[in-house]
């Protein structure tokens, strides 16, 4: 019987498929990657999950197949599957505090980075008002940090993962602007974030999926 790959929607800029990949590449599971063109979905990712955003995880198997259309979903099932970096957090208190901080960067971190990212989409002069309150919670991940190596405690986790794609879309919003804020942790963090291994190992550029032609 041949192996089915799990296969990965994804499109590379995107933060959301970012931690995804990231949590798939820390799991040592392969997977066929499918590069999206936002402008051009393949039918079969909307047949997938209508929603038609990315990432989207397709789980073929012969008693059926499964979809995970979140990104945390993702992430979740491929550590649950094998977790060599040990990026679950190891107790109950400390799944909370991961979630906690996941849940403050998707929903108000998120939309503070949109609207700071893409003012004129929201009707916005600037961004600036939304800049500075996600300054805020940016502060708060800097203090963290100045206590501990990663967000996650000791080493880089799954909170890490999942939080350092939207850090850096709003670092690389205006760069000199962030560079110039005193967050030096955070900052250090960032840097090591992107110049490690894990995340040059994630961002290698794809071709767009070819999407074969409906038989006929």
């Amino acid at each position: 019987m041949v192996n089915v790959l799990p296969v990965l929607y994804s499109f590379r800029r995107c933060p959301y498929a970012m931690r995804a990949r990231l949590a798939l590449h820390a799991s040592g599971i392969a997977t066929e990657h499918r590069e999206v063109v936002l402008k051009n979905k393949p039918a079969h990712l909307l047949a997938l999950s209508p929603k038609g955003t990315v990432p989207v995880l397709w789980l073929p198997g012969a008693a059926g197949s499964k979809v995970l259309e979140q990104s945390l979903d993702i992430m979740l099932w491929a550590l649950r599957q094998h977790d060599p970096l040990g990026w679950l957090p190891p107790s109950d208190a400390g799944m909370a505090d991961a979630q906690a901080l996941i849940a403050h960067n998707d929903g108000p971190f998120k939309q503070q980075l949109d609207r700071y990212k893409y003012p004129s989409r929201w009707g916005l002069e600037s961004g600036v008002a939304d800049r500075d309150e996600g300054a805020i919670w940016l502060r708060t991940l800097d203090a963290r940090l100045r206590k501990q190596p990663e967000l996650a405690g000791e080493h880089f986790g799954m909170a890490d993962a999942a939080v350092a794609p939207f850090v850096r879309q709003y670092a690389h919003t205006d760069p000199t602007w962030f560079a110039a804020q005193p967050w030096p942790a955070l900052a250090s963090w960032l840097t090591q974030f992107e110049a490690s291994d894990l995340f040059q190992a994630i961002m290698h550029k794809h071709a767009p999926w070819p999407e074969p032609a409906p038989i006929l």
